[in-house]
């Protein structure tokens, strides 16, 4: 099953967006990395601040305890020397020996507010400096070096320079963008949606304005202007075929007529032959100008019908042609359902398939009709124990043919199934008016 277009913009727009992310992330990355300056800088930076986190203020006393973090950081040997003292020079933390002095600056002078200075360039990092931290209303003094930096220390700088100014803004463009594209997504396929519920219910020979496309857009519109097009056309060659069946039946009505007038005053054999070809072709004829009459049912023609009663007329109606035949016929009703249906074009298809049901069947075939609830009209024939029963065929002509329309404009459907004895033909109806 395809993705909705909101879903497939979406997972693009975060796909590419995760890309650019890493892209950026590798110039972000490559900048600092080969600016020692900048990245010495912002090594003392952070370590400055970290070391200042450690101040604990008690009244107007001022103790100092190495944050957590930082305990290992400062053994011997590692590399890494600090320095906090107060503004009065008073030493609260020192890791720094003889040695290291010389990288900071005198305890003599009042230092800046910060500084940077490299003893050695290149990398791993021997960068030293310092800076002023001011906590709850206490100005501290923090120096610290490194000399190689075994720790990597580097990259907690990178990282932190990802994440204020690639991690963060990247997340909030990408959830406004994503957010963005599918409600405005969603907005512009809304009346895509609704041409596309109508168009399930659109008929091209009721065509009418065709499908809406007022507020599409523009692409979309335009399609849709060629479909209702293409629409209007298949509506025109649908009735231009229709008018062109009609009218051949309507001419050739008369001509079948004079000829079985001609034929009924011969004596013969072939005579009668003729004749019933004739007939068979009069029917056919009469069935084609019904179905080309099917297009000029409106909805004003559908009546609240007792389709019992309905079947029971159609029985008595054509009981005598059933029994000419060499057929049975009975009528049976298990409830009294009523559906909204054009009574004659139901009638109509009732007696088809009564008359299909004869036509397909040896003499002696007891045909059923029963009406059941659903609502539902079946029409059974039980063939004789002495002939097989045939299959149920999806072809019985015309006749089929003008059932099949009759019951699309009703909404209903057509079952055909064997019963083991013969087959039945079941009409399955809404209960509504179709649209």
């Amino acid at each position: 099953m395809t993705r909705p277009l909101w879903q497939i913009a979406a997972i693009r727009i975060i796909f590419f967006g995760l890309i650019a992310a890493l892209a950026q992330m590798a110039l972000v990355v490559a900048d600092y990395y080969f600016n020692d300056e900048e990245l010495g800088r912002l090594l003392i930076e952070q370590q400055v601040d970290q070391l200042g986190e450690g101040q604990v203020t008690n009244g107007s006393t001022t103790h100092y305890a190495l944050p957590d973090e930082m305990d290992d950081l400062f053994a011997p040997g590692r590399g890494y020397f600090a320095r906090v003292r107060t503004v009065n020079g008073i030493i609260l933390f020192s890791a720094c020996d003889a040695a290291c002095e010389e990288h900071f600056l005198p305890r003599t002078i009042r230092p800046p507010d910060f500084w940077v200075r490299f003893i050695q360039p290149g990398k791993p990092l021997h960068v030293a400096g310092g800076g002023t931290v001011e906590r709850d209303g206490q100005m501290l003094l923090v120096d610290f070096a490194t000399v190689g930096d075994s720790e990597g220390l580097i990259w907690g700088v990178f990282w932190h320079e990802v994440l204020d100014h690639l991690v963060v803004p990247m997340s909030l463009l990408l959830i406004f963008a994503v957010g963005g594209a599918i409600v405005s997504i969603i907005a512009a396929l809304r009346p895509v949606e609704a041409a596309a519920q109508a168009a399930d219910t659109l008929d091209p020979l009721e065509l009418g304005e065709g499908l809406p496309t007022g507020t599409m857009p523009r692409e979309i519109s335009r399609l849709t202007g060629a479909v209702n097009r293409a629409f209007k056309r298949s509506g025109d060659l649908i009735r231009g075929q229709r008018m062109l069946t009609s009218a051949i039946a309507h001419e050739v009505r008369t001509p079948l007529a004079i000829i079985k007038l001609e034929l009924s005053g011969i004596d013969s054999p072939k005579a009668r032959k003729a004749e019933a070809d004739v007939d068979e072709l009069s029917e056919f004829v009469a069935q084609l100008t019904a179905l080309a009459r099917l297009e000029a049912i409106k909805e004003r023609q559908y009546e609240d019908t007792d389709l019992a009663q309905l079947c029971e007329d159609v029985v008595g109606a054509i009981a005598p042609w059933v029994l000419a035949r060499g057929d049975t016929i009975a009528f049976e009703k298990d409830a009294e359902p009523t559906a909204m249906i054009v009574p004659s074009l139901i009638r109509d298809a009732c007696r088809n398939l009564i008359e299909n049901a004869v036509r397909h069947s040896p003499a002696g075939t007891a045909i059923a009709v029963r009406v059941t609830s659903g609502p539902v009209i079946s029409i059974i024939d039980n063939k004789p124990e002495t002939v097989a029963a045939k299959r149920p065929s999806d072809s019985l002509g015309i006749g089929l043919a003008i059932v099949e329309r009759v019951l699309t404009l009703h909404g209903a459907r057509l079952v055909l199934h064997g019963n083991g004895t013969g087959m039945v033909a079941s009409i399955h109806f809404n209960t509504e008016i179709p649209t």
